[in-house]
């Protein structure tokens, strides 16, 4: 055979190949580049959804090293949301396990900076989130910035994430408490700016880019959840993780969520000295997120505590932090964690439950006890 007759021979063969390889068996799965470039699995002919792309925008509090993202990411995949990619311009950290841990936690930074410099644009340029989870304004409060300054920087941020994104999900924090040793003036600035966020979002929020406020402030303390009355220890990550979760989960899910602070139940138990609090604090279609806290009434520190309650029909407890959880039937106890077992005349610990079902209606009826 001629050189140039094998060469057709050759060259046909190999396209027969390709073809084949192109074509796919039926029910085969064949590689498809995302918008990002990334294979995205198709099966049966028909391309899976992209990945939800989440941004988490902060400063130290999100970065350094933000374990609470860790968390996050690890409590979303365990409830099924799979479907997620966490992306920033920094890397994950070390927090134990391996998880998703891209993010825009810069530490130091200030919001108000950041706004005024136009950083974030450069940020989403590289990593065009869909919901981005923003706990910000720390060093603004340290720096002695007004919540109308930090404000407005949020309003500018914002603006700057629907340009990028139109449908932008933006979950907003009220920050977690601050008591630095030099700054005795923290904490009340933000008191000051957490209770100007409300009135902020429902303003600059709009049908298509929701803006949702996170309340990361209520139960959390800075003796117990901090190591230094500024950043979250391993407690503090685990408060600011469930209290993110519901809200991600809405977004996820493309549901608003409905907050309440009403107290169910109040209950003291008969010959103890104790309170019990069941609160029901976000709740969304299918399931609510529960805050149950025990409160030392004696004279005399507890080094363990319980908390009793009952869950009404079709109710299931799906996740729990910061205690550990017993159930029988619908009757459900929460026990102190390793952690937060002692507690002091007057003082009070606190667990997190997400629950699946419904709250209306329910009365939990909880009941405190010593064991």
């Amino acid at each position: 055979m001629r050189r140039s007759g094998a060469l057709a021979v050759l060259v046909g063969a190999l396209a027969a190949v390709v073809a084949l390889v192109v074509a796919a068996p039926a029910g085969g799965v064949a590689p498809v580049a995302s918008a990002g470039g990334a294979p995205v699995a198709q099966a049966g002919g028909g391309a899976s959804a992209e990945p939800v792309r989440i941004m988490a925008l902060g400063d130290s509090i999100t970065g350094s090293p933000g374990c609470w993202r860790a968390l996050l990411d690890r409590d979303l995949r365990a409830a099924g949301h799979t479907n997620i990619d966490f992306v920033g311009t920094l890397p994950a950290q070390g927090c134990g396990f391996p998880y998703d841990g891209e993010n825009e936690g810069h530490g130091g930074f200030l919001a108000t900076n950041v706004a005024d410099q136009n950083q974030l644009v450069g940020w989403l340029a590289q990593t065009h989130p869909d919901v981005v989870l923003m706990h910000f304004g720390t060093n603004d409060v340290w720096n002695n910035r007004s919540p109308a300054t930090i404000l407005a920087a949020f309003g500018k941020l914002v603006d700057q994430m629907r340009a990028d994104n139109p449908d932008m999900k933006v979950l907003v924090a009220q920050i977690i408490p601050m008591n630095p040793a030099n700054c005795a003036d923290c904490g009340q600035r933000v008191v000051n700016l957490n209770a100007a966020i409300p009135g902020w979002a429902a303003a600059k929020s709009t049908a298509r880019s929701p803006v949702t406020v996170v309340d990361q402030w209520t139960g959390f303390s800075t003796s117990a959840d901090t190591g230094d009355g500024v950043h979250p220890n391993a407690s503090g990550d685990r408060k600011i993780a469930g209290r993110w979760f519901p809200a991600v989960v809405n977004a996820l899910n493309g549901t608003t969520p409905t907050s309440t602070t009403t107290t169910t139940t109040t209950t003291t138990s008969p010959g103890s000295a104790c309170d019990a609090v069941v609160k029901v604090v976000n709740k969304w279609p299918g399931g609510f997120q529960v805050e149950v806290t025990f409160t030392n009434r004696g004279t005399t520190a507890v080094s363990t505590w319980s908390v009793r309650f009952t869950l009404a029909q079709g109710m299931s407890v799906a996740q729990a932090w910061n205690g550990t959880v017993s159930q029988s039937g619908l009757d459900v106890t929460v026990r102190h964690a390793g952690w937060n077992a002692l507690v002091v005349p007057g003082g009070s610990a606190t667990a997190g439950l997400i629950i699946n079902g419904d709250p209306t209606g329910w009365n939990p009826s909880p009941i405190c006890g010593l064991s």
